[in-house]
């Protein structure tokens, strides 16, 4: 008799996630306690070592909720108990606002705050990014499933971020580009997420199924938070109106739109050498005759190599820099999130960081 279905979907559903991956390699599960990270680290444990890998599991201490060690010191034994090696528990700095942590730490960036969500999300990256190298992982398994995704594409729609955003969250992210979507930056491993195709029911199912207890995180309940909105409120009124079938339809939607975007973006970084020639920065009069969706990639680009953090980086700040290209009428410059200035000069366009002046 095999395993339980929940059980043998999510297992199927990291063992395909692992393919390719040398053998001996130490591939690590961020694991918060909850179902799907619970299910997702039980399965590492079951096919890592049938595939000739090293498995391990990591668990993030954002330190925002009263107990928050003790809780990470409770999934850190469950993960030992599951048989992970090596098991880490690691502190994660979170920004508040004015860029000051728990503790009064001084977190980097620049622009506004972003909220607590995206703030845990660039400390948990963080985190996650420094365990990784720390122990030489070639990856790290996160446990977003296919509501997540939907979720991320109906956050994106309301929020008029642009086809990358509505495509959702990669499979995967390469060790130089991390968790590029989520504004941060990854030098170590690389990022899989096995579970973009299994429902939050199975992840639960499974853990009931192999008698795991996941934790309840408060802040999943809480309204506060749109995520939590669009999870309780908006998916279950869009199922009850237009019919079952909503949240596959919406992680279709992402899959057809990365494969779009995607295509674009390696247009855009070809086209982009054309646009910088030998000179510094980018020609204005190459760039106008580009199609929209090519060029505004190619400024979006340039402003990130410039130093402006993709996380604060956002559509209006492209359309002043398109308006330099499109629509100049002699204004002198844009000002960018990270201390980053673009400036129209001699028919070209100029990234640089911004000079303050400053007291003798």
């Amino acid at each position: 008799m095999g395993p339980h279905p929940a059980v043998a979907a999510v297992r199927l559903a990291v063992r395909r996630s692992l393919a390719g991956l040398a053998p001996g390699a130490l591939v690590l599960a961020a694991c918060s306690g909850g179902a799907d990270s619970l299910a997702l680290a039980s399965a590492l444990a079951f096919e890592g070592p049938r595939l000739g890998l090293r498995a391990g599991g990591v668990t993030v201490d954002h330190g925002l909720q009263s107990g928050s060690a003790a809780q990470a010191s409770r999934v850190a034994t469950i993960l030992t108990e599951l048989g992970l090696d090596p098991v880490l528990a690691v502190r994660a700095a979170v920004a508040g606002r004015g860029g000051v942590g728990p503790g009064g730490a001084e977190r980097g960036g620049a622009g506004p705050y972003p909220g607590p969500e995206a703030a845990a999300r660039v400390g948990r990256y963080d985190a996650l990014d420094q365990a990784g190298a720390a122990e030489g992982a070639a990856a790290i398994l996160l446990g977003h499933t296919l509501d997540d995704q939907a979720e991320t594409v109906l956050l994106g729609l309301a929020r008029g971020s642009g086809a990358r955003s509505l495509a959702g969250m990669a499979r995967q992210d390469a060790a130089d580009h991390g968790a590029a979507d989520h504004g941060v930056a990854n030098h170590g491993a690389g990022y899989l997420r096995p579970l973009l195709d299994v429902r939050r029911a199975q992840t639960l199912a499974a853990c009931t199924a192999l008698g795991l207890q996941p934790w309840e995180d408060p802040h999943n309940s809480d309204p506060a938070y749109a995520r939590v909105r669009v999870r309780t409120r908006l998916l279950p009124a869009l199922e009850a109106e237009l019919g079952p079938g909503v949240a596959q339809a919406l992680a279709r939607t992402a899959r057809q739109l990365r494969a779009d975007a995607d295509a674009l973006d390696e247009l855009a970084a070809a086209t982009a050498k054309r646009v910088a020639d030998s000179e510094p920065g980018l020609r204005a009069d190459a760039l106008a005759g580009l199609p929209e969706a090519i060029r505004t990639r190619v400024l979006r680009n340039a402003a990130l190599a410039a130093g402006a953090p993709a996380g604060a980086l956002c559509e209006q700040h492209v359309a002043q820099l398109d308006a330099l290209v499109t629509r100049w009428h002699g204004q002198q410059w844009v000002d960018l999130p990270g201390g980053v200035r673009c400036q129209r000069r001699y028919g070209r366009l100029l990234f640089a960081p911004v000079l303050r002046n400053r007291c003798c």
